[in-house]
Parts: C-alpha cells; structure tokens; sequence
C-alpha cells in the first residue's frame, strides 16, 4: 500500500481546506472534526475499535423506539461480543483490552461522514497555538462499518488519505476493490463481481433465459446488476426488463415498475436490492397481489427473517439467492444499544430477530474484529523494526476460525467468495424455512463452481402444493431437426425454430444453424441425425429387372431355337439362299446381343462398366455386318444378273467373310481406344436423387461412347440403303423386303433411344438402353428369320429353289 508522503501535495492541500471549510466554526487553529455527540456504544480499552451501524432509517426518526433496525442493532451485538471474546482469551492480545465506539449513522451518508472522521479525532477538544501543527494520533484503530457501499465509498475516500482501515461487513460494490481509489477498506464478504456471476449462473443452471430485474438505484444495485447483466449475456441469458429504484422514490415510480412485470412475459426476477429497498417493494408487491412469479435474490436480503415475516401473501415464496455461509455460535448477549439521542433504555425489546444464529451475516463482523486483533498482535509482538502499519498487517493476516473458516485477504481488500445457495421454503404454518440447496465457490474451476446437492436436483417450491420448477423462456427450446432463427428486433434469446434444410440436420437442442451430411449420407426423417443413402442401382432382385433379364433370356432362347431349325434344315433351299454361313453367324450375333444386356443390370463394377459398352458395340457391330453382307449379296446378285457377267466373284462367301471381319475389326479399334483413352468406370451419382446414391457406370470418353453408337448408326443406314434398293427384285420369297423391315425397326429404337437414354434418370436409363437392345435384337430376329422359320415349319412345299425365284427364275 502506499503511505502518506505519496498522496500529491496539491490534493492533500485541497482536501485540508475542503474539511477546514466544512467542519470548522470558530477561529481556532485545530478543532475537532466530526459528530460532537458521544458514541451510542461505547467502552474503554488500551486499543479502541470503531463501529458505524444504521441503528435507525434517519435521524427524525430516532426517538422512535419501535422503528429501531433489528438488523443493525444485531451487527453492533456480534461486534461486541467478539470484543469480549478476545478480551477474554489468553491466546490473542494477551494482556491488551480491546474497546469500541459505536456510532448510529441513521441511513445518512453525510453523518456517515462526519461520524467517520469523529472516529477518527475523537471528542477531546484540542487547541493549539498558532503555528503548531494538527497533528496527533487516531481516536480509532480501525473502523468496522458500514452497511452499504455507498457510505463506504464515502466515508473510504474520506478517511483513505488517513491509511485507517475500514472493514465492512456488508459492502459488496465490486467497484471498492479499486485500491487506487478506496486504499484503505476493506471487507469480510465477497465482492459483489462474484456474487452476480454466481447468480448468472444459477439462472442458467435452471434453464431461465427470460428474465426480469429490479435493482436498487445506487452504487451496489448498479454496479451488481451490470456485472450479471454481462454475465448472463455470456451465458444466453436475456433480460426483458431492467428497472431500478431507491426506497424514497415516491410511489408513482414504483407503480411504474409494478406495472412492468404485470405486462411481462418472464415468470423470473432478479432482485439486487438492498434489505432496506426490498421491505418498500415487498409492502407495494402485496398489495397488488403479485404471485406466481419465481424471485431469485441478493445476499442483502435472501437470508432475511424480517422480510420473510413481511410476505403475509406469499409474494417471495420459493425464493431463491446466494447468502454467506452460516455461523452456528454466536449468539446475542451484549447489551441493547440506545437510541441516537442516548438516553432511552432498549433492553427490554424482545424479538425472534435478535437470535443472531438465524442471520448468517453476522459472522462477518465477527471475523472483521478478529482480523484486526490478529494484525495488532502481531504488530505488539514484533521488534522495533518490524512493519507496523495496521492496514498493511491486516492485508496479510491469515487464520482460521473456531468453526474452521479460513480468513485472509486479496490485494483488493476482498475475501474468498464463497455462498451457500439459499430456496424459501414455506410450511403449512406460513413461516419461512431457510433451505440451503447448494454451494458456489469461485476459487474452483468453472465447472465446478456451482455444486448443488445433487446433480439432477429435482428443486420445488413449495406453496401448499408442490409445483416443478418454473419455465422462464422468450421462446420454446428448439428441438434437435430445427434451428434458431431470431426474430427481428427483439432480444436474442427470442427465436422461431425453423426445419433444417433438405440435406441438413441439428442433433442438439436451440441450435444456431443445421450442419449439412456428408454425400453419401442424408438427414432421417426427424433431420436430427444423418443415415446412409439407399445405394439405388438396376438389380436382378426387383421387378423391371427382373422382367428385362427374363426378356434377355427369352430372346437368346428364340435364337437358339432359330439357329437349331436352320441346322437341320441346313441343306434346303430356302437355308442355303444368301450364304447359310452368314445366317448362322447373324444368329450367334444376335445370341450375344441378348446375352450383352444381362451386363447392364446388377451392381456396377470396374470390370462390368467396361465389358458391358464394349460388349454391346463389338456384337452389335457383327450383327449389322451380317446383315449388310447378306443385303450388298441380294442387291448384286439381282442387279447383274445378265449373261456373262462375273461380278458375283466378287462378293462371294470369302469376301462377305472378310467384310463382316473387317467391319467388326474398325468397331475393335475403336473400342480399344476408348477403353485405352479413358474408359467408363463405376460412379456414384449424388446428384439424381436427394435421399438416395445412384450407382452407375460413367462412360469415360464421352467421345469413345458415341463414336461406338455412331458407328453401329453409320452401318445400319448403310444396310437400311441397301436393302431398300432391293426391295422390290422378282422373287417369290424377297429377303431383301424383310431386311428392310428389321432395319427400319432398329433405326426406329435408336434414333427414340437417344432422348429417353438422356431423360430418363439413374437406373431407368440403364432400363432405357436394354430395353432399345432387346427392341432393336428382336427386331432383326423376327423379321429376318420368323419368315423362313414359317416357311420350314409350315409351308415346307414352298421350301424349292423354283418357288424361291419366282417369276424371274431361269
């Protein structure tokens, strides 16, 4: 701490003139400075200590008897009664009698003052000669008081240029840690920066984010109510309303505030009020009726009998809020203080308050008279050139209580803080049972700090009948599948919950936004987890493949059938007409076109998706050369059939060999290119179907893909000339005419191929493209064979070469 010399010249000048100015009346030099009434309390010792208490509301009102403050008449007693204690211990002080002056400050912060600086002078009058400097030691040792924090602050900046320590019981203000302002106080309770975090989050912990909050319009209702109100913004927690008010406010300034939670949708108020602001709003709160509503309260008046005996309607019922820790022994024996005046005798008042076994607080003081004894026992027990500054040795004091609680100060001033979590309880008989439900303590860590009695307290207010916890919320918890969005201009804990988007979900409750599935997943029904697409593919197992792979089968046993009436009727006329070789291998081509299509269906493979393109175009290919070759036959041989013409050497069974090979041969090319360049594979498609993953073969080059389809179109228009032009030569039984047929059929199924192949989605277009190779299959199978198989079967007598020829047979 700083000492005197430090303190600028220029302030300390100033402050001199301002007490001269204020305090003195009459020409001399030094006079004393203060209250120059005597102390209401007071008892002779070799160390005196100070006590300041509001045993009255004002100094009107202090021939009043029956208005005398239970509460601060019960500070004085705990003040003096540990005095006596140490009085008579051999352990502290031994040999040293501690005394008191004890000042009524009535509620005023200017007596406050002028009592402080009393405390400080004494009431001896001191005169000095001119020139002779003021200067004499402090009347007091240490000041215990006051009650609130504005007097403190008051009377702390004040007496702080002194380095006479004041240690309050009650005074919470965070804003009293600042040392460079207040460097000389002091408290035995914990700042109020602890206990409106605690209460923030003690709100949380019951899930109350709509809130309301009344404080008192001073220093520590201020002060306290910023800092939870920062803290409960951290934590999600909103507050509706914000009032405050002073017990002198006149009553239109309450009714405003009474009028405000009526309109309130929030069943939750945090009251940071003083006990003294608290018995105006309770008296207003009653009147009025407001029940229903669940208080959440301060250490100022949580613990407090007096207000509970208050609340005749049940206003306050199921309360809850953070109180020090209790103190079990201490019990009134000192005398009844007098009234401001010092002359009415009180001892005769008897009054379930002054039991201070009921008020926790009061160990405070209890533990500020044993700080300073520990300080001035060490200071009498050191050498000469110890440190024997009081206020230093007070900072740095460490002991323990009879009851084991520890008692130290921080650099601020401050003690530990730790609070018993407080719930009224009512019984049947109206009075208030005082249950402590949990601990809070801020030297642990974060999520330790909040400890009640279990972890899944089940807490009840009880108000005749049992009731749950309140539900305190702007808005309904949003459950997991939704999301938060807030709505406009109102406060953030005020939201719809909207469903995730397709594709998204939100597993936890009140989430911000929804997290989209990976690909290859998509959200279930409720859209609060991400399951497994359905891979979707053409299978064997359901109906239209099924029906395709029956079809397929059923085509390779009609060519089979075909291929075996053909053998053996080989040697016939009607088999033996435009090279049966070519028949045979048309049938085997065609055998492997219905085979081919079996490939399409099932689950896609590397190896499947290239077999089944490069299978469909080679077999494809050597049915249409087939059926070219056996065409450009027909044609040439009706065109030059005049005597002595040998054009027909040139298409003989060799070269129709060799034509079918070579066009097959650019098909193999073209395929290899493909398959070499970048060849089909197996793909997932995401994108056909939302909730589902389309297995496909994706075609690689989509170049190689259509150069084989364009190849296979480039010889079935070349066949579809060909037989054409010979379909009208003079023959009983014109192939060429049925050739025609077939390959205006095949052309047909794929020039309508083409856009239902780039239509249709996922496996239907793998259904498009085998339907259009049975189509175009079945096709050539019945219109090039079904007439010569009626012919063998049933018409066996039209089965001659003379029959065959017709009109224009030699």
């Amino acid at each position: 701490m700083p000492s005197t010399q430090k303190w600028p010249e220029q302030g300390w000048a100033f402050l001199q003139l301002l007490l001269v100015a204020c305090f003195s009346h009459s020409e001399e030099i030094c006079k004393r400075r203060g209250d120059p009434e005597n102390p209401q309390l007071s008892k002779n010792g070799d160390i005196i200590l100070g006590g300041m208490f509001s045993f009255h509301s004002s100094w009107k009102d202090r021939k009043d008897n029956y208005i005398l403050n239970f509460r601060e008449f019960q500070f004085a007693q705990a003040m003096r009664f540990a005095i006596e204690e140490i009085n008579n211990s051999s352990d502290l002080l031994p040999g040293v009698s501690l005394g008191y002056k004890m000042y009524d400050t009535c509620g005023s912060i200017a007596r406050g003052i002028k009592v402080a600086l009393a405390l400080v002078n004494g009431n001896e009058i001191f005169s000095a000669v001119s020139g002779v400097p003021c200067t004499r030691p402090a009347s007091v040792q240490t000041i215990l008081g006051e009650t609130s924090s504005s007097p403190c602050m008051a009377i702390s900046t004040v007496i702080g240029p002194f380095y006479i320590p004041m240690i309050s019981h009650f005074a919470t203000c965070a804003c009293l840690s600042d040392k460079t302002k207040y460097p000389s106080f002091l408290r035995t309770i914990p700042s109020d920066y602890y206990q409106s975090r605690a209460l923030a989050h003690l709100v949380k912990y019951f899930g109350w984010t709509w809130v309301g909050a009344i404080r008192t319009n001073d220093d520590y209702g201020n002060n306290g109510m910023a800092t939870f109100t920062e803290t409960a913004q951290q934590l999600g927690i909103c507050l509706e309303y914000s009032v405050s008010f002073f017990r002198t406010d006149p009553y239109e300034k309450i009714q405003k505030i009474i009028e405000t939670i009526k309109a309130s949708t929030s069943k939750v108020i945090i009251a940071f009020l003083s006990h003294m602001d608290m018995d105006v709003l309770i008296n207003k709160l009653s009147v009025h009726g407001l029940t229903g509503y669940q208080w959440v309260g301060s250490e100022s008046w949580i613990s407090d009998s007096q207000i509970a005996a208050m609340d005749i309607h049940h206003i306050l019922d199921g309360a809850i809020g953070l109180s020090i820790p209790k103190f079990k022994e201490l019990n009134s024996t000192a005398e009844n203080p007098r009234e401001c005046t010092g002359h009415e005798d009180m001892t005769g008042v008897q009054n379930s308050f002054t039991d201070m076994s009921l008020m926790s607080i009061f160990n405070n003081v209890y533990k500020g008279v044993y700080a300073v004894a520990h300080a001035l026992h060490k200071i009498l027990s050191c050498n000469e050139t110890c440190n024997k500054n009081i206020l230093q040795r007070i900072l740095k004091i460490y002991f323990k209580t009879k009851e084991g609680d520890e008692v130290y100060f921080d650099e601020n001033g401050d003690p530990a803080a730790k609070y018993e979590i407080i719930n009224w309880q009512p019984r049947k008989n109206s009075i208030v049972e005082f249950v402590t439900v949990g601990l809070y303590d801020a030297s642990l860590s974060p999520d330790k700090q909040l400890t009640l009695q279990n972890n899944s307290l089940i807490w009840e207010i009880i108000v005749h009948l049992s009731i749950q916890v309140p539900v305190s919320v702007c808005s309904e918890k949003c459950p997991p599948g939704t999301r938060k969005v807030l709505q406009k201009g109102r406060p953030v804990c005020c939201y719809d919950c909207i469903r995730c988007a397709d594709g998204e979900i939100s597993n936890i409750t009140d989430s911000v936004s929804c997290v989209r599935c990976l690909p290859e997943f998509w959200p279930n029904q409720k859209k609060d987890a991400c399951i497994k697409k359905e891979a979707v593919f053409l299978s064997y197992e359901e109906i239209m493949g099924a029906l395709l792979t029956a079809a397929s089968l059923f085509g390779t046993c009609m060519t089979t059938g075909v291929a075996l009436i053909f053998f053996k009727y080989r040697k016939t006329p009607i088999v033996r007409a435009n090279n049966s070789e070519l028949s045979f291998l048309l049938l085997f081509s065609l055998t492997l076109c219905f085979l081919c299509s079996l490939t399409f269906i099932g689950q896609p493979s590397e190896w499947s998706c290239m077999l089944r393109h490069v299978a469909f175009g080679i077999t494809f290919v050597l049915c249409i050369s087939c059926v070219l070759g056996k065409t450009m036959v027909v044609l040439v041989a009706f065109r030059t059939s005049r005597p002595g013409s040998n054009v027909m050497k040139w298409f003989g069974p060799a070269q129709q060999r060799l034509c079918v090979t070579g066009f097959t041969l650019i098909q193999v090319f073209i395929c290899v290119i493909w398959l070499t360049i970048s060849p089909p594979f197996p793909f997932k498609n995401f994108k056909e179907f939302k909730d589902k993953i389309t297995l496909e073969c994706a075609l690689g080059s989509v170049v190689g893909y259509w150069a084989v389809l364009g190849y296979i179109g480039l010889l079935s228009l070349l066949c579809f000339i060909f037989a054409f032009l010979a379909r009208k030569l003079p023959d009983n039984f014109n192939e060429a005419k049925f050739i025609t047929f077939s390959m205006l059929i095949f052309c047909a199924v794929w020039i309508t191929f083409i856009p239902a192949y780039v239509s249709s989605p996922g496996k239907f277009s793998v259904a498009v493209e085998i339907f259009a190779i049975l189509a175009s299959s079945f096709g050539l199978l019945i219109c090039i064979f079904f007439p010569k198989c009626y012919i063998i079967l049933l018409k066996p007598e039209r089965n001659t070469k003379k029959n065959m020829m017709g009109k224009g047979a030699p």
